[in-house]
């Protein structure tokens, strides 16, 4: 804590947060949906002690349910062996051990996560048990329209890329960044992107593509936007003839999520762009959906026999009496190449997995230099690390209200410049915390339909409507 912000942290009491919301209507819903998936998996288990141990657990989520609607005070949690055991119990004690109802958001919610795993984490049979996983599939496989379409026009740019060579020409540099902001902007949005963006096979169409209406489209939403400025330190790097040119990703959600960060890795090792890209996912399940090691192992069984993993049904559907549509030996072959394409990548060392205890420790990153030394050196390494998603931006900017005219490059402290981290924020806005807007913006936000109005609720900022891609070049 003495490494935070001095901004006041968003707190679960405030009436007019969507902390307030968050624990009170989102958290019992979370926790009751992984009760319902342990209780299946529980249902399933033909070993008598595995099944008992199972039914304990979903004693105590229901016990932790009752806290949480409750009020009660938050618990120190259980020495299950892990490092971060004292890290929360430490900070829960600063904090005067405090309610579920009035006490910093960004703490409570990283606490509730923490809490759930301890429950699988000291058993015998369920240690390395995921309650999201089952979510986390369902959604890859309903992303599957897009999951092809990508796959196809993947295969078409890098195969370009490949028959183009090292080509320096102007028109190739200028379809190659146009590209990198498409690439971006299919990570920021997720599942809400625009696939029609991606139409072009030469690069010459694609250039073609600055300044279109798909782009404007795509872009007005996006409130603040320094992917050129990122985009030429990349290219800055590989035109000095940098030998190792890292990019690292610190990953939000699996899924289709993981998918497009491939996506972008592999366009980024493709262009020459990066050598290196290295992947941090969590250690622990978090937040729901967030990347575990094991998410990106099923991501490439999924694509290695693709026709299994989308043509067999899914349990809902064999509830519905459904048979999934069969899977074009042309679909397949394109999501093959992907897995050929990545699983080659990662075997020669250009893709890295590295996750770090640290992602899912209670606090800011604002700690991140004094707290986790041997990670902050490590980060310095890289060209650009890039951040993912909404909690990814909360921990940055410490999850504080700031006014929403700050500068980025303030409201990530010891991360900004002079910090030897070049810090690229990908966010779609689902929480209170923004910064680097221009004066009055909020307030015109604010004004729109939805918005919050004069409520001094910051709504606008709760839907994912709205991004925020922000840099901060700390070399």
């Amino acid at each position: 804590m003495e490494f935070d912000t001095k901004t006041p942290p968003y707190l679960t009491s405030d009436k007019s947060s969507f902390a307030y919301v968050s624990a009170r209507d989102r958290w019992p819903v979370i926790i009751t949906q992984a009760i319902d998936d342990l209780y299946r998996s529980v249902s399933e288990c033909e070993e008598p002690e595995k099944q008992n141990e199972g039914k304990k657990i979903i004693e105590e989520l229901a016990r932790l349910k009752y806290e949480l609607q409750h009020d009660r005070q938050l618990t120190p949690i259980r020495d299950d062996g892990a490092a971060d055991v004292a890290i929360y119990n430490r900070e829960l004690e600063q904090l005067g051990t405090p309610s579920w109802f009035n006490v910093p958001w960004l703490f409570s919610e990283c606490y509730l996560y923490r809490r759930l795993n301890t429950s699988f984490s000291l058993s015998k049979h369920w240690k390395t048990y995921d309650v999201f996983y089952r979510q986390k599939i369902k959604t890859f496989r309903s992303s599957r329209p897009a999951v092809i379409e990508l796959a196809a026009r993947y295969k078409d740019l890098v195969t370009q890329i490949k028959n183009d060579g090292n080509s320096t020409s102007a028109e190739h540099d200028e379809a190659e960044k146009i590209l990198f902001l498409e690439m971006c902007e299919i990570c920021l949005w997720g599942n809400a992107t625009d696939l029609s963006l991606l139409t072009s096979l030469t690069y010459e169409d694609i250039q073609k593509l600055q300044g279109s209406e798909a782009r404007k489209a795509a872009e007005k939403n996006i409130l603040v936007n320094d992917l050129g400025a990122t985009y030429d330190v990349l290219k800055k790097a590989k035109s000095e003839g940098k030998k190792e040119r890292r990019v690292d990703i610190v990953l939000d959600n699996a899924g289709f999520e993981l998918y497009v960060d491939l996506i972008l890795a592999g366009f980024l090792l493709s262009s020459g762009l990066a050598t290196l890209v290295v992947l941090h996912p969590k250690s622990i399940p978090w937040f729901v959906s967030d990347v575990l090691p094991a998410d990106f192992a099923a991501l490439l069984n999924a694509l290695v026999n693709p026709k299994q993993f989308y043509e067999t049904p899914s349990d809902d559907e064999k509830l519905q009496d459904k048979i999934p549509s069969a899977l074009s030996d042309k679909d397949a072959a394109e999501l093959g190449f992907l897995f050929q394409e990545w699983s080659q990548m990662y075997a020669e060392g250009q893709l890295i997995l590295r996750p770090n205890r640290f992602w899912t420790y209670p606090g800011s990153y604002w700690r991140l230099p004094s707290v986790e030394k041997s990670l902050y050196e490590d980060l310095k390494s890289s060209e650009v690390v890039i951040f993912k998603g909404d909690l990814n931006y909360r921990k940055l900017t410490g999850d504080a209200a700031w006014d929403p005219s700050t500068p980025f490059t303030e409201a990530i402290g010891p991360l900004g410049p002079g910090s030897g981290v070049n810090v690229l924020a990908l966010r779609t806005c689902k929480a209170d915390v923004v910064v680097g807007l221009k004066p009055g913006q909020d307030e015109e936000l604010l004004a729109t339909e939805g918005g919050g109005g004069d409520s001094g609720a910051r709504k606008w900022a709760w839907s994912g409507k709205w991004a925020v891609v922000s840099f901060s070049e700390g070399k």
